[in-house]
């Protein structure tokens, strides 16, 4: 056997992904926290009252498009061809 074939056999046997990719998922992981956390809370202290506060702009509109950025950054980082 060559010293050519067993460097080639040595890179595939590596990781999946790259560094880059890993960095982006993570990246994608912090972006759908954060998504999640813009949808918490509002809750209305008292059962029988009706908070309209849980319909506002940041929990209806910002917090799912960021949740679907996260996503986007997810699918590119698994998508994304690592560099050798």
């Amino acid at each position: 056997m060559s010293n050519k074939t067993t460097e080639t056999s040595i890179k595939k046997e590596g990781f999946a992904f790259g560094k880059e990719n890993y960095l982006f998922m993570i990246i994608g992981v912090i972006v759908i926290i954060i998504g999640n956390l813009l949808m918490i809370g509002g809750g209305s202290v008292d059962e029988k009252v009706f908070d309209p506060e849980i319909f506002n702009f940041r929990r209806l509109t910002l917090a799912p498009v960021v949740i679907l950025v996260g996503f986007i950054i997810e699918i590119f980082a698994i998508m994304r061809k690592p560099k050798d």
